[in-house]
């Protein structure tokens, strides 16, 4: 495991017991300072207490259920989430993915992939490291700086969750070109999600609702359809 990783703190939420031994032991293993959470309402409490570094959440609990700490979750925090559902529940993830959640796990899965996906998820929101620096003024709209990390859309601050400001600042750094859908998995997601190809989808659609004045007509975030995205050639109308 990566030094930048190490020690990072998961916050483990889930109704069994005997689910979140089973998590726990295998992230500690891998390094990772574990909390637990046994109910929705813990889960929010402990988010209060150990600011953690990412969360796992199962959907079926009673009380709260997933859905709904994701819900609060998101109004308080971007910390990272993977929620997990049921075998062969697609609607949860569907629903999971578009409520703010980063991923999912299927149960039942292997230590394997559990601490895999957890890793991705992680780097992927150290943050979009390159050679872009200072504020880019891509039109009198929409401004991005990624050295604070910020960006401005006609004067106000919008707030990206860690994966939608991953994939801006790949789609900006390649302004003008086409990116493909498997590029911008590998870049953005890891090469563990060669084969989820509507995580990219889903996340460009993310992006146009909170840049774009159209989101139906895009201006920023062109599609290059059976191919990928280009964002606009920002840099041409100013030479």
């Amino acid at each position: 495991m990566s030094d930048s990783l190490e020690r990072r703190r998961i916050l483990v939420v889930d109704d069994e017991e005997r689910m979140v031994r089973f998590i726990r032991m295998n992230l500690e293993h891998d390094g990772f300072q574990v909390s637990e959470a046994f109910n929705g309402k813990q889960a929010i409490q402990k988010l209060r207490d150990v600011t953690p570094d990412l969360i796992l959440l199962d959907v079926m609990m009673p009380d709260l259920d997933g859905f709904e700490v994701l819900e609060t979750i998101r109004e308080i925090t971007t910390v990272p989430v993977i929620m997990l559902t049921a075998k062969g529940e697609e609607d949860d993830r569907v629903r999971g993915l578009e409520g703010g959640a980063d991923d999912y796990v299927t149960k039942p899965f292997s230590p394997r992939e559990l601490v895999s996906r957890v890793k991705a998820v992680l780097r992927r929101t150290e943050g979009a490291t390159g050679s872009m620096h200072g504020l880019l003024e891509i039109d009198k709209r929409l401004k991005i700086d990624f050295d604070r990390r910020e960006i401005w859309l006609e004067g106000k601050l919008v707030k990206l969750r860690p994966t939608e400001y991953r994939l801006l600042f790949h789609l900006v750094q390649n302004a003008g070109w086409v990116v493909s859908h498997d590029q911008l998995l590998q870049k953005v997601w890891g090469y563990e999600y060669r084969d989820e190809p509507h995580y990219v989808r889903l996340y460009i659609n993310y992006l146009r609702q909170k840049l774009e004045k159209d989101p139906a007509d895009p201006k920023y975030i062109l599609t290059e359809r059976g191919v990928g995205y280009r964002f606009v050639d920002y840099k041409r109308g100013k030479e």
